[in-house]
């Protein structure tokens, strides 16, 4: 047995590819269509590259005419639907346009007149869907797949290597990660992966460790951007309704089957108020684990009460 690793740059962020295999050349191969269905989502799907479909859908924005989709767009769509209907309209893959009134580089915080000028832009139900097309029906809506597509193209990638016949392997995109079974010499459903989730503030430090199962494992939280005014901190993840930040739970991880499904339901719980996102995510039947304001660990992914005081 050897251990083939890959390491590679892609959607914003370090990415790395871990498979077990009796034979090399074969792993080799699976590797490559796995980086390369990374890639062909990532010039399909981001929202800085010209030519992707997502500036296409964008730039059509109140011009009168559909543009047209392929059936793994509208698949994405009909889920991002379902997620926004699960989550009371908080995830939204419309709600992107409100980074225009934050810049996280600045050390200033929006006049509230810069919110309220992008929040009509704001909101998944006015986005007209078809099987075969989307509209966005305001000039300066915009779709953001950032919410979604790192976690699909995760998933995506494990479906790669499965259809190269690898059964051992760990894709990580930039901290979204799925399993494709169980390191080679670990016998099946003792144990999985050893993986660490990151602490929230210590880019060096995991809050917990995980020996993860087949499936997926998706994080999100306020740490990666933020800004400081006054003494008081902004995160990055902005409430669709609102514009403004949210002051919940400043980290979210979560074990589901499809990484996909793991990315929108940590998502969604950075949404919520602190009380109403653990409730629910308890109710999701899936592991979990969250950090609150004060560090405090919560979930069956916790394996210490306390992560450690705020400086």
């Amino acid at each position: 047995m050897v251990r083939v690793e890959h390491n590679f740059k892609a959607m914003g962020g370090p990415c790395s590819l871990r498979v077990d295999t009796d034979d090399k050349a074969a792993a080799n191969m699976a590797v490559k269509a796995a980086v390369a269905e990374v890639a062909r989502l990532e010039r399909k799907y981001s929202r800085y590259l010209n030519g992707s479909l997502t500036n296409r859908i964008n730039r059509a924005a109140g011009e009168g005419l559909p543009v047209p989709i392929d059936a793994e767009t509208s698949a994405l769509l009909s889920y991002a639907d379902t997620a926004w209907r699960e989550s009371e309209g908080l995830f939204d893959l419309t709600s992107g346009v409100l980074r225009f009134a934050w810049d996280f580089k600045s050390d200033r915080c929006p006049e509230q007149c810069e919110i309220d000028a992008l929040l009509p832009l704001v909101g998944w139900d006015l986005v007209r869907r078809e099987q075969d097309s989307v509209y966005l029906p305001m000039a300066g809506m915009e779709l953001d797949f950032g919410g979604c597509v790192k976690e699909y193209a995760a998933d995506s990638a494990a479906m790669q290597l499965r259809r190269y016949g690898v059964t051992s392997a760990l894709i990580d995109l930039a901290g979204d990660m799925v399993a494709v079974g169980a390191p080679q010499g670990v016998a099946t459903g003792t144990a999985g992966w050893p993986v660490g989730i990151r602490h929230p503030l210590q880019k060096d430090r995991a809050v917990a460790g995980v020996h993860m199962p087949e499936g997926g494992l998706a994080s999100s939280g306020d740490y990666e951007r933020c800004l400081l005014v006054d003494g008081k901190r902004y995160g990055h993840i902005l409430h669709p309704h609102t514009g403004w930040p949210v002051r919940g739970l400043i980290a979210v991880s979560v074990l589901a089957e499809q990484c996909l499904v793991a990315g929108s339901s940590a998502t969604i719980a950075m949404l919520k108020p602190v009380d109403e996102a653990l409730k629910w995510l308890d109710g999701l039947g899936v592991p979990w684990l969250a950090v609150d304001a004060n560090l405090n660990c919560h979930g069956s992914l916790a394996l210490s009460q306390h992560a450690g005081k705020r400086e």
